[in-house]
């Protein structure tokens, strides 16, 4: 067999194998009618896309097929490879349609397309079907027109009928209304209860008052003693009265303690009677436990206590942060926080801060041995600010103790925060922190 006989021989044979591969294409669109949409995705940056397509259509007729019944599909793109298969409606008998393509990727929707699917018996790409751009769900900053609230018919009126923050609204405490119709948190000592008007005072199990009616003073009613006593310190609710007639305090006598003491001219003469009423505030109490008065107290009030975040980028991030209002810090207050933040991975270090407002109180650099740094701070506030000491260590990092000054400050953010030294599998995280009020007397 000569060389130009074989030559021809293989050109038939690739022939025939081409003309078996464009038979089985055409075979098989006949047999489904139904059109490839086979492409890659990318996004701007040039990686490749992944998510989802979601495909929308109306009820439509499609030649060759019959009746396309509404419906939806979703269909994944990995790596930027999208293979699906659709009927063609373009030119559809009746009604006349379009496919609508969601783009959504990092549980968002991206955008929202239109598509028109022509009969083929090859694959089409995306751009072949594409045939407009529906809308934008996320538009890129800047592309967005803002709407007034003014132009919203009602929006300002209702806006106006809410409770707005004033100056004394914190987090962790119970609100009252202030008399300018504005959220304030309550001011007062842990066990206080909040009365009506949103002050606060002591309170306790059943009633808060004992009365103490019609009591005999004791002393010698002889024209010449001056001096009584009474079985308790009634304080200024007492009422004093002798043969009937209201006696004035400071005028006809004088209160110190349980002990009357009668100026001279008001004197009980003998066949006086006198009669004392008056009633006695109790302590508060706790269970079976009676709490100090108060301005006194010295349990801690907990201002706020949570897990924090976690961050594996070099830039810092706040952790988490606790908003203390001006209402509630006093001088003589002690703002006590307790902290631990932990670190995963060894290729990086970490660093951490925290900041009573605008002052950065503490920063630290842990290495990459150190899976754990923990600490406590403490502010002692007065009239011109705080005195805040500290202590902090790690697991290699050593202890490291501190005191500096921080300015009176309006209400003050505890803001703790935290980074890594280089992008990778490291993170730092604020495990949990605690934010605790201990009340000046």
């Amino acid at each position: 067999m000569s060389s130009m006989q074989t030559l021809t021989k293989q050109k038939l044979s690739k022939f025939a194998l081409c003309t078996a591969v464009a038979l089985l294409w055409a075979t098989a669109w006949a047999q489904t009618g139904l059109t490839t949409v086979q492409d890659t995705l990318f996004r701007a940056d040039g990686t490749r896309f992944s998510g989802t397509l979601v495909v929308h259509w109306n009820t439509f007729d499609a030649s060759g097929i019959g009746t396309i019944v509404q419906q939806s599909r979703s269909v994944p793109v990995q790596n930027g490879n999208l293979q699906l298969q659709l009927a063609p409606n373009a030119g559809s008998p009746s009604p006349t349609n379009i496919y609508t393509v969601q783009y959504e990727s990092d549980g968002l929707e991206q955008f929202t397309e239109v598509w028109t699917v022509f009969p083929s018996s090859v694959p089409v790409k995306v751009a072949d079907v594409r045939t407009g751009v529906v809308t934008s769900s996320t538009p890129a900053p800047g592309n967005s027109t803002p709407i007034l609230e003014s132009s919203v018919v009602g929006l300002t009126a209702d806006l106006a009928q809410r409770p707005v923050k004033g100056a004394g609204f914190g987090a962790g405490s119970v609100a009252v209304i202030n008399q300018n119709g504005q959220i304030e948190t309550v001011v007062g000592n842990v066990g206080d209860c909040v009365f009506a008007d949103g002050s606060t005072g002591p309170c306790g199990s059943g009633s808060s008052a004992t009365f103490f009616d019609a009591e005999t003073p004791g002393g010698l009613v002889d024209g010449v003693n001056a001096t009584f006593t009474l079985a308790n310190a009634p304080g200024s609710s007492l009422m004093l009265f002798r043969n009937g007639m209201y006696m004035k305090a400071a005028f006809d006598y004088t209160l110190t303690g349980s002990t009357l003491q009668f100026v001279t001219g008001a004197v009980p003469q003998p066949g006086d009677t006198l009669v004392a009423s008056y009633r006695l505030d109790q302590a508060p109490s706790i269970g079976n436990l009676s709490s100090p008065p108060a301005g006194s107290s010295t349990l801690a009030q907990v201002l706020c206590s949570s897990n924090g975040r976690a961050n594996t980028h070099t830039a810092f991030v706040s952790l988490g942060s606790c908003d203390i209002p001006a209402a509630i810090l006093r001088p003589g207050d002690r703002i006590e926080v307790q902290f631990t933040f932990t670190h995963t991975g060894t290729a990086s270090g970490f660093d951490m801060q925290i900041n009573w407002g605008n002052t950065t109180v503490l920063a630290r650099h842990g290495g990459t041995q150190d899976t754990a740094l923990a600490g406590r701070a403490e502010a002692s506030l007065s009239t011109a600010g705080a005195l805040i000491t500290l202590q902090s260590w790690g697991t290699v990092l050593p202890f490291l103790p501190g005191i500096l000054g921080a300015p009176l400050q309006n209400g003050v953010q505890l803001d703790l925060r935290g980074s890594v030294s280089h992008e990778g599998n490291d993170a730092v995280a604020l495990s949990g922190f605690t934010v605790l009020r201990y009340p000046g007397n």
